[in-house]
């Protein structure tokens, strides 16, 4: 009986395997990566730039976007320089294919940098290589840890719902699905632990796909469209502006929409709902209803 269990057992899994070799072939990989983003953006704005370092994976990088200004870095800069009327000094030192592991190596990479807000994008890859999630967001707080100690602001916006992409199929879409929600949640608890602002990115492009066809994904039907990746990244300027204006003034711009509830609590809660905040407050945690940039 234990024999038969294991053998099923052993089918499953080859089989997931192998629908994960014919997802990735789909998918296909390029070395080509957008043009350099890294500038000062809002120039005619007064005052010191502030400086804006963005980490991560092929999410972060912007993969698939033929211009620099269609990318993550790009879109959080500008965007901040008019919420903020300030210039932004941005760099990425995110990589294709990079895992939590690699964020201490890209934040040293960007040190002379001396970033004051940073935005992480990461976890895709954490799965694909099936590192536990207790792992990854270990990793991720050590990352935070690093950042923060320089005084430095950080938005994590967590591993997005792999199971929204069609192109991965049944039963494996199920499964990823799973683990994606599950290191969403790990990522979620250790990143404001560490003291980041945390943006569930959950299944914020899931809906809009759904509702308006592939448009908010791109060519490869697994990376976001241009459309995506501005969706995704108003989100985190609206944690990075937070963010940034409660340096000074931790409660002047309270939202009378947040709940206060526990990190463990809060981590379930914006796991559950796309876009969601999460900031730590003491001991607890504030949550707040997503909201965009825009």
């Amino acid at each position: 009986m234990a024999l038969r269990v294991s053998l099923s057992l052993a089918s499953i899994y080859a089989f997931l395997i192998g629908q994960a070799l014919i997802t990735k072939k789909r998918v296909g990989t390029t070395s080509e990566v957008p043009p350099d983003s890294g500038t000062v953006y809002g120039i005619d704005f007064p005052g010191e730039a502030i400086r804006l370092l963005v980490l991560g994976d092929s999410t972060a990088v912007g993969y698939g976007m033929k211009k620099a200004e269609d990318t993550p870095t790009a879109l959080i800069a500008d965007s901040l320089s008019y919420v903020l009327d300030t210039p932004v000094n941005a760099r990425s030192a995110a990589v294709v294919g990079a895992q939590s592991k690699d964020l201490i190596n890209q934040i040293n990479a960007a040190a002379d940098h001396r970033p004051q807000i940073a935005v992480i994008l990461v976890g895709a890859n954490d799965i694909r290589h099936q590192v536990r999630p207790s792992t990854s967001g270990e990793r991720l707080a050590t990352a935070i840890r690093a950042l923060r100690a320089e005084d430095c602001e950080v938005i994590v916006g967590t591993c997005p719902d792999l199971g929204t992409i069609k192109l991965i199929l049944p039963p494996l879409r199920t499964v990823v699905r799973h683990w994606s929600r599950r290191l969403a949640k790990a990522q979620t608890v250790a990143a404001v632990e560490a003291g980041a602002r945390v943006v569930s990115v959950g299944d914020l492009l899931g809906p809009l796909y759904l509702k308006l066809g592939e448009g908010f994904f791109g060519e490869d039907r697994y990376h976001p469209s241009k459309a995506g990746y501005a969706h995704v990244s108003s989100f985190l300027v609206a944690a990075a502006v937070a963010s940034w204006r409660a340096r000074d003034h931790e409660e002047a711009h309270a939202d009378l929409h947040e709940s206060i509830m526990s990190v463990n609590t809060a981590a379930i809660e914006a796991s559950e709902h796309a876009g969601t905040e999460v900031v730590r407050k003491g001991r607890l945690a504030r949550v707040l209803p997503g909201r965009s940039a825009n």
